[in-house]
C-alpha cells in the first residue's frame, strides 16, 4: 500500500536523501495532510492567508470568493482568530462555523499544549474528509500516522517547519527522471512494481492486516489475490530481499515518549515453509538511540543490575 511508506517518506526528506515514488502520492503530496498541516500552521500563524485559504475552504459552501471576503474582514480586525466569532459565514457553512472558530482559538492560545493539539484537530477535520473525499478509512490511516508523527517533535513551531505545504525539492519532488549518476532511492507500491527489478528489496510491513491487507480477510479470492501480489513482491530482487515484520505498532494520541502499543502478527504468507529459507534476524533499538547487532535481543536498561550497585 502507498501509505506504508507515509514514515519514511518523513525521515527520508528530514535527513534530506532524494527519493522518487511510483504508485500513489507521496504522503506530504495528498490532499487530506495538506488539510491537516494547513489548520495547524494557521492557528500557528494568523496572517498566514495560503493555509487559511485552505481551511476555509473545507467547509461546505465556502469557495475562493467566500473565503477571500472572510480574510478581508479579519484582515481589518488585525488579523485576530478571537474575531472570527463575529463574521458571519455563508449560510450553507454556518452550522460548522462554531465549531472551527472554537478549535483555532484553542490552538492559537499561548499556554495550549502541544501534546495532543494534532489529534484535537484530526477530530474536528474527521467529518470534513469523509464528506470530501473517497476511501475516507484509507485517508484516516494516513491522519493517525501524521498524528504519531507529531508526538515525536518537542512543539508545533519544530513540526510545521519539518513538514512544509509544498515539500522541498530534496524531499524527491523531481522535475524528471533523475541522471544516471544521481544517487536516490525508489519507492514503489507493489502494483506498480510489476515488471520491474531492483538489486535489492525491502518489503515493508509483512504483517497480518497489512500484507495481506485487512479488507481482504474473510475472503477467499481477495487473499488469493493478495498472496499473488506478495509473490510479485519477492520476485522483484535480483540479488538481495529483507522483508520487514514489526512486532510493535504504537498507538496514536500519546506523549511523544509514550509507548502504548499493539502487537502486530506474522503475515500468514510466511509460512514455515517459507522461512525455511529465509535468514531470521532480530533488532532491537539500544539506550542512545542506536541499534544492537543483529539477533542480540539486549534489554534496554538493567533496573535489577542499577539497583544493585547501589549498594
Amino acid at each position: 500500500s502507498s501509505s506504508h511508506s507515509d514514515v519514511l517518506e518523513i525521515e527520508l526528506a528530514r535527513r534530506g536523501i532524494p527519493f522518487v515514488k511510483y504508485g500513489g502520492l507521496r504522503f506530504l503530496d495528498a490532499g487530506h495532510v495538506k488539510d491537516l498541516l494547513a489548520l495547524l500552521r494557521w492557528a500557528d500563524n494568523p496572517h498566514n492567508a495560503l493555509a487559511a485559504s485552505r481551511v476555509l475552504q473545507l467547509l461546505p459552501g465556502m469557495g475562493p470568493v467566500n473565503a477571500r471576503r472572510v480574510l478581508e474582514r479579519l484582515a481589518g480586525l488585525d488579523g485576530r482568530l478571537g474575531a472570527l466569532r463575529g463574521l458571519e459565514p455563508p449560510a450553507a457553512a454556518a452550522a460548522h462555523w462554531p465549531a472551527l472558530v472554537d478549535l483555532l482559538a484553542e490552538l492559537a492560545a499561548p499556554h495550549c499544549p502541544w501534546p495532543g493539539q494534532v489529534e484535537r484537530a484530526r477530530q474536528w477535520y474527521q467529518p470534513h474528509l469523509e464528506r470530501l473525499y473517497e476511501q475516507a478509512h484509507t485517508r484516516g490511516g494516513d491522519l493517525e500516522q501524521l498524528t504519531l508523527l507529531a508526538g515525536q517533535f518537542p512543539s508545533r513551531e519544530r513540526f510545521l517547519t519539518e513538514l512544509a505545504l509544498d515539500p522541498p525539492a530534496a524531499a524527491g519532488d523531481l522535475s524528471g527522471p533523475p541522471a544516471l549518476d544521481e544517487d536516490y532511492l525508489v519507492l514503489s507500491t507493489v502494483h506498480s512494481a510489476k515488471g520491474m527489478e531492483w538489486d535489492t528489496v525491502y518489503l515493508l510491513n509483512v504483517v497480518d492486516g497489512s500484507f495481506p491487507s485487512e479488507f481482504a480477510a474473510g475472503r477467499s479470492e481477495l487473499l488469493e489475490e493478495e498472496r499473488r501480489l506478495f509473490y510479485v513482491a519477492l520476485t522483484r530482487a535480483q540479488n538481495d530481499l529483507l522483508l520487514f515484520a514489526p512486532l510493535q505498532f504504537y498507538r496514536t494520541g500519546q506523549h511523544r515518549h509514550g509507548d502504548v502499543h499493539v502487537y502486530g502478527g506474522r503475515s500468514r504468507f510466511l509460512t514455515d515453509a517459507v522461512l525455511a529459507h529465509v535468514q531470521r534476524v532480530a533488532s532491537v533499538v539500544a539506550v542512545g538511540g542506536e541499534p544492537s547487532s543483529p539477533g542480540r535481543l539486549e534489554p534496554r536498561l538493567d533496573v535489577g543490575a542499577r539497583l544493585r550497585d547501589m549498594w
